[in-house]
């Protein structure tokens, strides 16, 4: 029993004996793969995470990069009108105008046309009392009647002793004597009637006329008040000022000060026409008749009359008009945004794209139209025009052109 025991025992060790360090091997092998894979694993996600920075900073590089150029939005600058239209402030004048002085002494006796009244040439305006006047023209006549009468007398004289003369009953000298004496008579006769003749055109003045078609727009007297010559000292307290004042208003003179640009283009014949505040949406024609010819230093504008017709007595004189005038443009001009502009200390510019770099370019510039403004040199109608400039833009400057939805003027 013992040695079946003990045969059992070594039998069994005999065949337990190898179990043992097969399944210590098949441990080891499991360990080096999953050890394997945490490799694996763990180095993608190390190339991963390493892949993914080196891309995000390469982005973030060329962000920058792209950040650090500019973006500009440009556009192709248009072509001004081969006629410009100008509009100027204008004052309204009568085309003829003319104060109406009293040219004799005395006392307004009636008027007869007032103020907005209608007048013809030639037509009463007002009559002058006169008593000083008329009684100095009857002396003046009574003085000329004396003369004609001494006159007359001299001329008997001479004539008698001139007969007498042919009989040596007088001298010679008595002759002379008579003779000169009517000759001097003559001459008080021709300063008598030259006097009444001063009187009676002062006298006639007593009736004061309009001296062209028109409205009266002033009246300064009235009846009864003591009248002067206009622009004498006025004795006897008289009044020198002006009585009426006569306007003609068809057609009318409207003055207009062209600035020295647009100078050469107004010329006599140029079309023209009015605007004014009273009356909105109407335009009244007319057109350039003449100019000074020369620049007022002052203001470096040319004074320019511009002719319009008013038949209807609708445009009054003294009134402000717009005056636009519709002048050929002399140059060839382009229109670019106001935007675009660069002010420095170098002078006015503007930014084009050139071969993906910004290029200044010196200009000048013409009229302001609020939005746009015009060029009238050094800038090409085929540039390539930045509207939206930054202020940190230099010559040669790398730019980056935004999209056309982005431009908001022109087209590219």
């Amino acid at each position: 029993m013992e040695v079946e025991e003990s045969i059992e025992r070594d039998e069994g060790r005999g065949e337990g004996a190898p179990m043992p360090r097969h399944g210590s091997k098949s441990g080891v092998a499991k360990t080096i793969v999953w050890l394997l894979l945490l490799a694996i694993v763990a180095g993608i996600v190390a190339y991963r995470g390493i892949y993914t920075r080196v891309r995000a900073a390469a982005e973030v590089k060329t962000e920058t990069r792209e950040l650090a150029v500019p973006s500009v939005s440009v556009a192709r600058p248009k072509r001004g009108s081969p006629q410009q239209e100008i509009i100027l402030p204008g004052n309204v004048q009568a085309f003829i105008e003319a104060p109406i002085y009293a040219r004799t002494t005395g006392y307004l006796k009636k008027w007869y046309v007032d103020i907005g009244g209608r007048v013809k040439n030639g037509q009463l305006l007002a009559e002058i009392d006169t008593p000083e006047l008329d009684q100095q023209l009857q002396q003046a006549r009574a003085e000329l009647a004396t003369a004609k009468a001494n006159y007359e007398l001299a001329q008997t004289t001479a004539a008698r002793y001139e007969f007498l003369l042919k009989s040596d009953s007088v001298s010679k000298q008595d002759v002379d004597n008579t003779v000169g004496d009517e000759h001097a008579k003559k001459a008080m006769v021709d300063s008598a009637a030259d006097n009444v003749k001063r009187l009676e055109q002062l006298q006639s003045f007593e009736k004061v006329y309009a001296p062209f078609d028109g409205v009266l727009t002033a009246r300064e007297t009235d009846i009864g008040q003591l009248i002067a010559p206009g622009g004498g000292s006025g004795g006897n307290g008289g009044s020198t000022r002006e009585l009426f004042r006569v306007a003609a208003v068809n057609p009318l003179r409207v003055y207009v000060n062209v600035p020295q640009v647009d100078s050469p283009s107004a010329r006599p014949g140029v079309p023209a026409y009015l605007t004014m505040p009273q009356y909105p949406g109407r335009r009244f024609p007319g057109k350039i008749v003449r100019n000074a010819e020369a620049i007022e230093q002052s203001s470096r504008t040319l004074l320019t009359e511009v002719d319009v017709q008013n038949p209807t007595g609708e445009i009054l004189p003294g009134a402000y008009a717009e005056v636009h005038l519709t002048l050929p443009a002399a140059t060839s001009t382009l229109i670019i945004p106001v935007t675009s502009l660069i002010f420095r200390s170098e002078g006015l510019h503007v930014a084009v794209v050139r071969h993906g770099h910004a290029t200044m370019l010196p200009i000048t510039l013409g009229r302001d139209f609020g939005t746009e403004v015009e060029v009238v040199s050094g800038l090409s109608p085929n540039e390539a025009v930045i509207t939206n400039p930054p202020d940190s833009l230099v010559d040669g400057e790398e730019v980056r052109v935004a999209g056309p939805g982005e431009n908001h003027w022109g087209a590219e």
